[in-house]
């Protein structure tokens, strides 16, 4: 009978023995997955995480530039582009592009541009993807409140390149914008 119960006590052994390796192998095939989904779902909040800033970025130029009353200075934008840089911390805000333009719109819905100035690796230009006097596609929702105004647009542009590219390997280009009225009615002049 002690034999049986020996022979019983092995079995028992390397039955818990085989599971260990069943969990081991298990454990095995599972990490490649689980790492993919822990670097995935960090990247993905990287990424998220940038757009809401690429957002408050083109929010705050236009909004600070909105607020002027009348004219601005040239060393005042650039203050503000300075300023709205800030909001990258902790990233660089070097490779964002800011862009605020000033879009006349007249009594028939027609939007054109006023000015427009850009920031761009701490480099203020009034070299910008809008030329004075050339149409300005505003969404028609912001034309029907701004006919015979001005409209103040504040834009960024951010291309975010993933930490790992395991998951993301290409760059994803972020672009935002934001409508303001002039706070103090009237056109606003950059001298």
């Amino acid at each position: 009978m002690s034999a049986l119960w020996h022979l019983a006590g092995s079995l028992l052994a390397r039955f818990v023995r085989a599971e260990r390796g069943v969990a081991a192998i298990e454990f095995a095939l599972i990490l490649p997955f689980m790492l993919v989904v822990y670097i995935g779902s960090m990247e993905a909040s990287t990424l998220i995480s940038m757009d809401r800033k690429v957002q408050s970025v083109a929010g705050t130029i236009g909004d600070l530039v909105a607020r002027a009353d009348k004219n601005l200075t040239n060393t005042q934008i650039q203050d503000y582009f300075r300023a709205a840089s800030g909001i990258m911390t902790p990233y660089a805000p070097d490779p964002v592009l800011q862009v605020v333009t000033a879009v006349n719109v007249d009594g028939n819905g027609r939007a054109t541009v006023a000015w427009s100035r850009q920031y761009q690796n701490g480099i203020y230009s009034a070299i910008t993807p809008h030329a004075a006097n050339n149409p300005y596609p505003l969404p028609a929702e912001m034309i029907a409140i701004s006919k015979g105004r001005t409209v103040i647009v504040g834009e960024a542009t951010y291309a975010f390149t993933p930490l790992f590219g395991m998951v993301f390997n290409q760059p994803v280009n972020l672009y935002r914008s934001s409508f303001y009225l002039p706070r103090f009615g009237g056109s606003i002049a950059v001298n």
